[in-house]
């Protein structure tokens, strides 16, 4: 009888993706539950088993090869619906309805794969969604119309134990024309957005003329002005469309900071708890980030 090809652990490719992100080998031993040495040598059966080299130390410390990084990228999904399958037996059946709040751009970007992936899971939870501002959205959990919201860093409650899911830099972006002019025209959002507070402390702290030629209320409305060649304006890392593209230096345009993505939650219930549990392993295996 023809003997089949051994399968792929999911232990070992959740070691390898956790040290493929973190660039440590202690940080994913800790994860895991696992000695240091363990851990080595799960990756050296991964290696052996696919035949190539999946990670290198580097300046940065340890980062995935070219092998390694086309494989990082499936075994995310991979994980994903390992986890997804566990978790729709394991689990009881969650039924109710549950009210998650999202900024409009985010709402854009991940609802739509996050949502259907969790209706498949638990097809007898009806969510209801509700996109306004990061501020609007805290405000409204305080006073028990949501059950959990997705916010941007700087909106988060005093007190207010909020799950952070990313962390990465803003980002100018528009033509290179554009950004050349002096005053630097652009186009943030309205209101007290945590975009738009360090898009001005940037520019202020850095000295350069600037002036608001455009404002709106969510990111789609901000690219359509950038699109027209009216403005710049500052976005996340994530797909842009055709027309516009990161700045930067290289332009004259000041260093932007990190900020962060969360998952606030009001009380808990089993349905609110199920969908942020679904969130945040979501963000946590980078699948929603890819579909963005």
């Amino acid at each position: 009888m023809l003997a089949l090809p051994p399968g792929l652990d999911p232990d070992l490719l959740r070691s390898f993706v956790l040290i493929a992100e973190g660039g440590s080998f202690t940080r994913t031993a800790q994860a895991v539950g696992r000695t240091q040495s363990a851990v080595s040598m799960q990756i050296r059966r991964l290696e052996e088993m696919l035949g190539q080299p999946l990670l290198l130390r580097g300046a940065r410390g340890v980062e995935p090869t070219l092998h390694g990084q086309w494989l990082l990228e499936r075994a995310r999904r991979i994980l994903a619906l390992n986890d997804e399958i566990l978790a729709s037996f394991r689990q009881p059946e969650v039924a109710g309805e549950v009210r998650l709040g999202s900024p409009d751009d985010y709402a854009v970007r991940w609802l739509p794969g996050i949502l259907a992936r969790y209706a498949a899971s638990h097809p007898a939870v009806q969510v209801e969604v509700t996109c306004a501002p990061s501020n609007e959205l805290v405000e409204r959990l305080g006073a028990g119309e949501l059950d959990l919201t997705l916010l941007s860093e700087g909106n988060e409650p005093p007190g207010g134990r909020v799950r952070w899911l990313w962390r990465g830099p803003l980002l100018w972006v528009g033509t290179e024309e554009v950004a050349r002019r002096r005053p630097l025209p652009v186009t943030l959002a309205r209101g007290s957005c945590a975009w738009r507070r360090a898009a001005i402390e940037a520019l202020e702290g850095a000295g350069m003329p600037w002036r608001m030629a455009y404002s709106s209320a969510s990111l789609s409305g901000s690219l359509a002005v950038t699109l027209a060649g009216l403005a710049v304006t500052v976005a996340m890392p994530s797909p842009l469309p055709e027309g516009v593209r990161r700045l930067g230096a290289e332009e004259g345009l000041p260093e932007l900071p990190d900020f962060g993505i969360g998952l606030l939650r009001g009380p808990a219930s089993p349905v609110a708890e199920a969908l942020a549990r679904h969130i945040e392993e979501s963000f946590r295996t980078g699948e929603a980030l890819e579909a963005a």
